[in-house]
């Protein structure tokens, strides 16, 4: 279920419990959109020479309705009764806080069009894109990279450096492996 949908679904429900007389909670997310892009400079701590992309998750906020009894019913000295007087209260709660997720990318000045074209090629040997590839980093691509890196856990159409890898694109360090570089020893 898509983000809109599931706000709409929340509001829907919100408007029917509400018309039942009930407490409501609906769930609405920060008017921040998602914000992926590629930066030049890391997280805290990363490598000199490296790039890579944020992924930008808002904030999930729950509203809460509920009727509080300020008096009960109660019968007059006259026999009339009088129904019970509620007040309605509404707060907001964070549900999940607002994420950042820092992921290595290939850099921007490496994503040429023989490049992009690879790519192209090996999403579409994983049946993750069609068409023929053109060497350009269009809504297509991008989908099909995004798809791609939803299966381990990166819901962005930034090209990570795990997925390039992957996919074949770029070379596994010797230190992944947990081999150390040695250098060739003096004769």
């Amino acid at each position: 279920m898509t983000r809109l949908n599931l706000q709409l679904f929340s509001l829907g429900l919100a408007m029917l419990v509400q018309g039942c007389g009930g407490g409501v909670i609906t769930t609405a997310y920060l008017s921040e959109p998602d914000s992926i892009g590629y930066h030049s400079d890391g997280p805290a701590g990363a490598a000199p020479g490296t790039c890579w992309g944020v992924e930008f998750t808002p904030a999930v906020i729950e509203t809460v309705t509920e009727d509080i009894l300020v008096a009960p019913a109660s019968t007059l000295p006259d026999g009339t009764p009088q129904p019970p007087v509620y007040r309605t209260t509404t707060r907001q709660e964070i549900v999940q806080d607002r994420g950042e997720q820092w992921f290595e990318t290939p850099c921007e000045k490496d994503l040429t069009p023989d490049f992009i074209a690879s790519l192209q090629r090996a999403l579409e040997l994983r049946g993750y894109l069609r068409g023929n590839p053109d060497g350009v980093l269009d809504i297509r691509t991008k989908r099909a990279i995004q798809s791609f890196q939803r299966d381990f856990g990166l819901d962005s159409d930034v090209l990570s450096m795990r997925a390039a890898r992957q996919l074949g694109l770029v070379a596994y360090g010797r230190e992944e492996f947990g081999v150390a570089e040695t250098r060739p020893s003096a004769l």
